[in-house]
């Protein structure tokens, strides 16, 4: 699967040969299995090659990127397979189809796309002019797919529903990072169930950077850690000792919602040889009845902190208040939004583009 320099813009292409109807009941039965998650690394799967990318993918010991996207297709086909393919399309046809971009924004998902086309059939060839991470606007045809057509049209709606939300979610975190200059804009754990690391990997393509994984790679030190060891000094204590105990080396953070917080964790790394690597400055971004933001509490925080360490500032961060955010000092930005509230980025995939563009023109969508 390689990148071309243009596209043909022919509206319809249909072509014939044979193609055994085996093939077609194998995909149906393959989609009837169990997917289950593997413990292989995303970077370990002997099926997935993630050289030639635009923007590789997070990696993760656990995540089976294979296995989700065999497990998509499983939820589509269900028992039964796509009775509507089965009932319309000839076995032996082939067609050429044209991804459409229906509004501007950021593409993301391109190379996901490639993974999902070549687990339903290898023989699908597949095109671009544009890579992870480029810019597209509304009416302009930036992609295409050619080969058997039940092929295509059976992996379609699982191809735009991983490109449209991941294109979303880069096309945000795009314009949130580029507004919180110099401060580097984050995401959180708060992604879609299963998908954590294609979220993630949309982030990346978008511009922004990875925090934690998950549990594993990361302490984190929140504000019910903090409850329940009966005060941000005896959790950061407890977490130096477990890290030290168990010759662990990672990245150490912890929560902070008041300046007393702040001055009490300076306090305790004056006084002890700790791990910890960055402190988070939760809700010290005030907003205004008019719509704006007091950030004056995080700035006098970032003040105390004097680069000691890397400081992370979190809530009430949207794009309309991240730039103000971002001239406080703070190293990074957290934002939730970028994963759990993301509006899907409109992209199709049609045969007859002729039609679809004047449908799009009638919707003011093209």
């Amino acid at each position: 699967m390689s990148g071309i320099a243009s596209l043909s813009s022919s509206p319809i292409s249909l072509r014939s040969r044979a193609a055994p109807a085996p093939r077609l009941r194998r995909f149906v039965i393959s989609c009837r299995r169990t997917v289950r998650m593997s413990a292989a690394a995303t970077t370990g799967s002997p099926a997935l090659s993630f050289e030639g990318m635009a923007v590789k993918p997070p990696s993760h010991p656990t995540y089976d990127l294979e296995g989700v996207i065999k497990l998509a297709l499983a939820e589509d086909a269900g028992d039964r397979g796509d009775v509507t393919c089965m009932a319309t399309i000839p076995a032996d046809m082939e067609v050429e189809a044209h991804f459409l971009a229906k509004e501007d924004g950021v593409v993301a998902g391109i190379a996901l796309a490639e993974m999902v086309f070549h687990e339903v059939d290898p023989s699908l060839k597949v095109d671009w002019t544009k890579k992870d991470g480029d810019y597209i606007h509304k009416g302009l045809q930036f992609g295409r797919v050619s080969g058997r057509a039940y092929s295509v049209v059976v992996a379609e709606r699982v191809v735009l529903n991983f490109m449209q939300r991941m294109s979303g979610i880069a096309t945000l975190t795009k314009a949130m990072a580029d507004a919180a200059h110099p401060a580097r804009i984050l995401e959180t754990r708060k992604t879609a169930p299963v998908l954590r690391l294609v979220d993630k990997w949309a982030v990346l393509i978008g511009g922004g950077k990875n925090h934690r994984m998950g549990l594993f790679d990361m302490v984190m030190i929140k504000d019910n850690h903090i409850s329940i060891a009966g005060g941000v000094t005896n959790a950061i204590r407890s977490v130096d000792t477990y890290l030290k105990q168990n010759n662990l080396q990672m990245e150490v953070e912890v929560e902070t919602r008041t300046l007393e917080e702040v001055k009490e964790v300076l306090n305790y790394a004056s006084e002890t040889n700790t791990f910890l690597t960055r402190i988070m400055l939760d809700n010290m971004v005030v907003p205004l009845s008019n719509g704006d933001v007091d950030v004056s509490m995080l700035q006098e925080a970032v003040a105390l902190i004097n680069g000691k360490f890397d400081t992370e500032a979190s809530g009430n961060v949207i794009l309309e208040t991240v730039h103000r955010i971002g001239q406080t000092g703070v190293t990074y930005i957290s934002s939730g939004a970028l994963t759990h509230s993301v509006k899907a980025l409109d992209i199709s995939l049609k045969i007859d583009t002729d039609l679809a563009l004047e449908v799009g023109r009638r919707t003011k969508r093209a």
